[in-house]
């Protein structure tokens, strides 16, 4: 059995993603690791951090975005089958560059594709997802934050990733990620496993460049730096403690990242939200409510949430 892991980014480091310990966390599992790297700024170090990994697991592949591709997002699914398309393992493993695996888990992930590589039926395996906040102790546990996503697939050229990236799914015949015509949702297993999510915790002013880059590719380049040249410099969070604390431990690969953060007096503990920007969606009354709901009348399922996939039972 062979894994590939893959990838894409462009001006991550500059944009404070954890790109370098996403690949490691996940290398040690892995046969190769595939990743997507697009041209960036000047003054972004990404593809030289990536290289300074120094495995000869890890293939760069060099790109450059074409801007008639950032629009709803496109672009990010352009990137990812750049790289999944490159890879030869029976079992592709994506990570975001914002995604980390802990350590304890890579026992049960590579056991589960053991145990599933010959049915093939399944075309995925199905994670546990933890969004975090702010900062490294806080994450969202209500309404609207996917709790699960695919993130292994199995290689089979039919297999896109799809829409904005977040997902994967079976095109009979592909032209663009966001058809709905000539396509299904992926057979899947679930894995006992956990993706952590760090692509909301970062220093507000980074948070807001972040934001801008992430706009970029789905309202288009002008509108997005029209909209944020007026916008404030600094992201707010708002108040902490309308969310989940952390309790656990973090992978050991975000140790140092997490040893650096520096803007924590920049947060807000508690109170309520500034009245003077558009409330975050766990913050709408909507969404609150929906949240109350799931947790203490519906077991901590969410209701009518994205879900593209169909659970097998294995």
């Amino acid at each position: 059995m062979k894994i590939s892991g893959f990838s894409f980014v462009r001006n991550g480091v500059k944009l404070y993603y954890p790109i370098v310990e996403a690949i490691k966390s996940i290398l040690p599992i892995c046969d190769e690791f595939v990743i997507a790297i697009g041209k960036g700024d000047e003054d972004d170090e990404t593809r030289a951090r990536v290289a300074a990994i120094n495995d000869p697991k890890i293939r760069i592949i060099d790109t450059v975005w074409d801007p008639k591709y950032c629009v709803r997002g496109a672009i990010n699914s352009w990137q990812t089958d750049i790289a999944m398309k490159e890879c030869s393992g029976d079992w592709l493993f994506y990570l975001q560059a914002d995604e980390v695996v802990h350590e304890d888990d890579l026992p049960t992930i590579k056991a589960r594709c053991e145990e599933l590589l010959n049915d093939r039926e399944v075309e995925g395996l199905l994670f546990n997802y933890c969004h975090f906040w702010g900062d490294y102790q806080h994450y969202h546990t209500g309404h609207g934050w996917y709790p699960h996503e695919i993130r292994i697939v199995r290689n089979l050229p039919k297999t896109h990733s799809y829409q904005s990236a977040q997902s994967f799914r079976h095109f009979e015949v592909y032209e663009h990620p966001r058809q709905e015509t000539n396509t299904r949702k992926l057979n899947v297993a679930k894995v006992n496993a956990r993706i952590f999510h760090y692509g909301w915790v970062r220093p507000p002013h980074l948070m807001q460049n972040k934001r801008r880059a992430l706009d970029s590719v789905h309202w288009g380049r002008d509108k997005a730096e029209a909209y944020y040249d007026k916008a404030p410099e600094y992201f707010d969070y708002g108040p902490l403690d309308r969310l989940g604390v952390f309790k656990k431990t973090h992978p050991a690969v975000m140790a140092e990242m997490i040893s650096q953060m520096n803007w924590q007096d920049k947060l807000q503990a508690s109170g309520k939200p500034n009245p003077f920007r558009q409330p975050h969606k766990h913050e709408t009354p909507r969404v609150r409510i929906l949240s109350w709901v799931e947790k203490y009348l519906n077991g901590g399922k969410q209701l009518g949430t994205f879900k593209n996939y169909q659970l097998l039972k294995r």
